[in-house]
Formats: structure tokens, sequence, C-alpha cells
């Protein structure tokens, strides 16, 4: 199984999620955003872009590791990973299906307000302008599709401890 921490910059998914794969057992964290860390490497460069998720060989490549994965460890992935792009998650979302792998999908959702004062008070990465411009983005795909299609859980007043114990909670069910 996969649980996937969806949410913009400032919603807890990193922290969140390491605290999650304590309580799942024979869980690991996989950050699908190694894979584009992988494909911004590539010499010479891909084709400009201001994110990644836009490759197209992305999707994929992240659906092939994590069936890699698991195939390999069997268990849940924990996977945080922000994907506001309603096709993008489809092909994912699809990709993983069609290997029977099943997926609960949560949005670690926070108001504007809290979002913007996490990023701008984040003392490991620090303020970011990079992360604040998906603010609007998130915000739109939250409200067309993302709450849909997700489960959501409200941080604004939960700490990353309180947000996985509930998505635990959840998932063993």
């Amino acid at each position: 199984m996969i649980v996937w921490l969806n949410g913009t910059h400032g919603a807890g998914k990193t922290t969140t999620s390491a605290l999650l794969q304590q309580l799942i057992p024979d869980s690991r964290v996989f950050d699908a955003e190694k894979v584009g860390e992988t494909l911004m490497d590539i010499r010479p460069g891909l084709p400009q872009t201001d994110n990644f998720q836009h490759w197209p060989p992305w999707r994929p490549l992240v659906v092939e590791t994590a069936r890699r994965i698991l195939d390999y460890t069997g268990g849940t992935l924990v996977m945080p990973m922000t994907v506001l792009v309603e096709q993008y998650w489809r092909e994912i979302s699809d990709g993983l299906a069609s290997h029977a792998i099943p997926v609960r999908h949560f949005v670690l959702h926070a108001d504007q307000n809290t979002l913007r004062r996490r990023i701008e008070g984040d003392t490991v990465l620090g303020p970011s302008q990079f992360r604040l411009r998906y603010l609007d983005s998130y915000a739109d795909a939250f409200h067309t599709w993302l709450h849909h299609d997700a489960e959501v859980i409200d941080t604004t007043e939960l700490t990353p401890a309180q947000a996985a114990l509930r998505i635990a909670q959840d998932v063993k069910g």
C-alpha cells in the first residue's frame, strides 16, 4: 500500500511522514522528489521548466520506482509529495492502480495565513519565495479537485505528531 501525503509547502508533509513511518509497521518513506532531483542531474539538461513534475518522464518513473520498492520490500510506502496538477495525479494514481497497488491519498491542509507563516518562519530551510509561489496553485487545486480526491487532514491546529496519529489510525482502520 501507499500512503500519499499531498499538500503544499508548509503543510507538514516531511515531518508528518517521518512520524507516520514510525506508527505503521513495515513501512518506509519514499520521497518522489528524489526522482525529480535525478532528472535535474541529467547532462546536458532536460528542457527548461520551473517544476520537474512537468517533465513527462517524472510521473511514470515515480510509479515504477514505488512499484519496484514495494515488490522488493512489501509493506507500506509513505510518500510525502505535493502534486497540484490533476492530470499528473491521475497519471500517477492510474499507474499505481494498473499494478494493483492500493493508495490512501491524504492532503495535509492549512489555511493560507498559517502556510505563509510556517514558510516564512522555517528554521531548517529558511524563508523561500519558491515555496511561497505555490500557495495560489495549492489553493486552486484544493478548491477544485484535491479536496474531493483525498482525505483532508487540517493541520492548521494540529502538530505533525497529531496528524501522523490520525492518519495511522485511518490507515489501520
